[in-house]
């Protein structure tokens, strides 16, 4: 069943995501890759993909420019997604992944961000004023040189005037700014939340208090903080409840954490319980890495690999 919800997603920095294995990575020595796999990336452009490949819909707004950025256009219009580019004067990056096949161990190779000018973020924010209402803003990935880091703050503060749950995916001083604005959905990592909190390691309590200490800060509404192979867990209001992520062999864990953001917004916008959504996202986000190179998740590994992720609710809360 295809989403009837409006969703959008803002990428800031795109790529083309290049990969390619190599029998066995040596130093200085000329290797010879396999045939390269082109596919769009960056952090919106992804869950707009992955949303695609669930079987809902997403518009996908982007800045991207140069040759690079038509090819990028070219391979999202191939794959059906709804696009809304913004021209940049610089050329749109690659980001190179190689799997040493001897090893099993992926090299990953990220480019810089391309610059963009005032008047390109201007034509970005104004696109997104000029849009009507909206259910659901997802804004996610990097933010490249000469965007201020308040940008997803700004998107995000647009958004609710749109009446939009904000999904937000990023971090550094982007993932603060746009916290303190408050969102619907924060999805940190454990690095990026660890971050966040001013601290350099946090063990799983210290974790969960300091997570919902965000909630009661009006940061966020839902929490899904990604822990890897070890799942996710999901704090709101109500409760705190860890999810288990099937045990698989891992090919590649990149677009593993698009997935989840994609399955936990579609999920959602079919009218899924947070709960719901979250065991949804876990299963999308271990589809992902059960894929080569850049490869998102399959709806099919997806639709078998919910029933094995697990829920176990730690904490009850009663609203005063």
């Amino acid at each position: 069943m295809e989403s009837m919800s409006n969703i959008i997603t803002i990428t800031l920095s795109p790529a083309v995501d290049k990969s390619a294995t190599v029998p066995v990575l040596i130093p200085d020595k000329k290797m010879k890759c396999s045939d390269p796999v082109f596919e769009p990336g960056g952090g919106g452009i992804n869950v707009a993909r992955a949303i695609r490949k669930l079987g809902g819909n997403a518009l996908a707004l982007y800045l991207a420019g140069g040759n690079t950025g038509r090819y990028l256009t070219g391979m999202l219009k191939d794959e059906g997604i709804d696009t809304a580019q913004i021209e940049t004067a610089s050329e749109t990056r690659e980001n190179l992944s190689i799997l040493d096949l001897s090893s099993g161990l992926q090299y990953r190779f990220g480019m810089p961000g391309a610059f963009i000018e005032p008047d390109e973020l201007k034509q970005l924010l104004g696109r997104v004023r000029a849009m009507g209402s909206l259910d659901y803003m997802v804004l996610s990935g990097s933010v490249p040189p000469g965007v201020p880091k308040d940008i997803f703050a700004r998107l995000a503060s647009i958004g609710k005037e749109k009446g939009a749950r904000v999904v937000l995916d990023t971090s550094g001083e982007a993932l603060r700014e746009g916290a303190h604005e408050g969102v619907y959905l924060l999805k940190p990592n454990m690095a990026e939340i660890s971050a966040l909190m001013g601290e350099e390691k946090m063990n799983d309590m210290a974790v969960e208090d300091m997570a919902y200490g965000l909630l009661e800060r009006g940061n966020c509404e839902i929490l899904l903080l990604s822990m890897g192979a070890g799942g996710a867990l999901l704090l709101t209001r109500e409760e705190t409840i860890r999810l288990s992520s099937p045990a698989l062999k891992v090919r590649s864990t990149v677009g593993a954490g698009d997935s989840m953001v994609a399955g936990m917004v579609y999920s959602l916008s079919l009218g899924k319980t947070a709960e719901e959504a979250a065991k949804y996202a876990v299963a999308c986000g271990a589809a992902a890495t059960m894929n080569p190179g850049t490869e998102l998740c399959k709806r099919t590994d997806v639709d078998r690999l919910i029933h094995r992720v697990h829920c176990h609710r730690i904490r009850q809360r009663v609203n005063q």
